[in-house]
């Protein structure tokens, strides 16, 4: 079994270790799910906890630090463990051992799962007959979304608390703490430095405590070691020069990042889908996914407003693939600044859900006899194609028939707008319907 904290500081270690918080009182920045107040410091007031939880938060943000100190806070046996790197063979011996000691003394043990995420269904479903007997309390961690990456028995017995990315105040008090403290921060190495190498800091972090702490360790030695104690911007740029833009190119931030580019298009804002666009291509993401989701918008929110669009769309995929990194950020681009100021119509993809929605609540009504085709005698004794009217036949290649099935001969779907291109389209449909009896 563990000890939620080492009983002494190895000053040998990593910053971010040493400086792990070891209190609600030294725990910043989530006050939503421990400050005063809040259930779960008042259950860890009373020394207890009987509900499993799900911790969801970005990397940086304190949940294995929390585990810790819930850990600590109710005097129980604590094991931790990572899904990356522990099997459910190991966890079924610390759960056996578990239930051996529980009989001993009557207290259950506090598991702690990193990254259950990585653990797949039947894994997972391997700690819900010890959370119904109170053999264990389990505490998972995840950067992933639980509703999707965590199964609904787990979540139904547990209580998912979401930690948020730790603000700029938050790191810089953290960056305070850690020069000021003697005993595990680095107060003893006499480092100065100013409030604007702070707050650099604090801004490249982006919310992760552990960046921060990692790069003020490293610029520390590296000042150790030449018998400065000025702590300098430039050395802090020399310690993150590997930090990239954070996104997670499989998880939520990927497909809120998406989102963002695909509403600030759809809302005409190109500077901002310009900056989410720059934000995804700075931190890797897949050119070609990009590409799609603009072929996707072009189709969706412009449709026959700007015809171009979707031509341009796809020109900027087929450029991309041919083009790949850095270069392919130029076609992206100019695609997006197209897409965001070009005329907006969903009408298009209105007409297909309507039309779709049509398709559920009806039967699957025949084709029409005379607009079936009839590539055989025995069709066309039948009567399929029979009195079908070949519109090139009439004046302006146009004339009335029924082409949709009887029940559904009136039915209206696609409703086009008066913007863009697809004014001249309305006026068309107008003239048509007129003609059908369809007013």
């Amino acid at each position: 079994m563990d000890l939620p904290f080492p009983e002494s500081v190895d000053k040998r270690g990593p910053l971010a270790e040493r400086m792990r918080p070891r209190t609600l009182e030294e725990f910043l920045g989530q006050d939503d799910v421990v400050g005063p107040g809040t259930l779960l410091r008042s259950a860890l007031a009373q020394g207890e906890l009987r509900q499993s939880l799900i911790l969801w938060g970005p990397p940086g943000c304190g949940k294995t630090t929390l585990a810790r100190i819930i850990a600590n806070n109710v005097k129980a046996r604590f094991v931790t463990f990572s899904a990356v790197t522990s099997g459910i063979a190991e966890v079924k011996r610390v759960i056996s051992d578990a239930r051996k000691l529980r009989t001993i003394d009557g207290k259950p043990l506090l598991l702690f799962v990193d990254e259950i995420h990585r653990f797949n269904k039947a894994q997972q479903d391997a700690f819900l007959p010890h959370i119904e007997d109170g053999t264990i309390v389990f505490i998972g961690a995840t950067t992933e979304n639980p509703s999707f990456e965590v199964i609904t028995p787990l979540l139904s017995r547990s209580r998912v608390l979401v930690l948020k990315e730790l603000d700029k105040p938050a790191i810089l008090d953290i960056l305070r703490r850690t020069l000021a403290d003697s005993d595990r921060g680095l107060g003893s190495t006499h480092i100065t430095t100013d409030d604007d190498v702070l707050s650099y800091v604090a801004d490249v972090a982006q919310g992760d405590a552990r960046v921060a702490l990692n790069a003020l360790d490293y610029a520390a030695s590296v000042l150790t070691r030449s018998g400065e104690r000025q702590l300098t911007q430039e050395l802090i740029k020399d310690a993150l020069q590997s930090r990239l833009v954070s996104t997670d190119k499989s998880g939520e931030s990927h497909y809120n990042l998406i989102s963002a580019l695909h509403k600030s298009l759809r809302g005409g804002d190109v500077d901002a889908a310009m900056y989410w666009l720059a934000r995804m291509c700075e931190a890797g993401e897949d050119p070609l996914f990009i590409a799609r989701r603009l072929a996707v918008f072009a189709s969706e929110d412009i449709g026959n407003a700007d015809p171009h669009a979707l031509v341009l769309a796809v020109a900027a995929r087929d450029a991309v693939d041919f083009l790949g990194y850095p270069e392919c950020t130029l076609p992206l681009s100019q695609a997006v600044t197209y897409l965001a100021l070009a005329p907006k119509s969903n009408a298009s993809y209105a007409a297909y859900k309507s039309a779709a929605e049509t398709v559920r609540k009806n039967p699957p009504y025949p084709v029409p006899l005379h607009i079936r085709n009839a590539p055989t005698r025995l069709m066309k004794d039948l009567g399929y194609g029979k009195g079908y009217k070949y519109p090139h036949d009439y004046p302006d290649s146009f004339v009335v028939d029924e082409y949709l099935p009887e029940p559904l001969k009136k039915s209206r779907y696609y409703e086009p707008r008066d913007v863009g291109f697809e004014k001249e389209l309305r006026k068309r449909l107008e003239e048509h319907r007129k003609k059908q009896g369809r007013e």
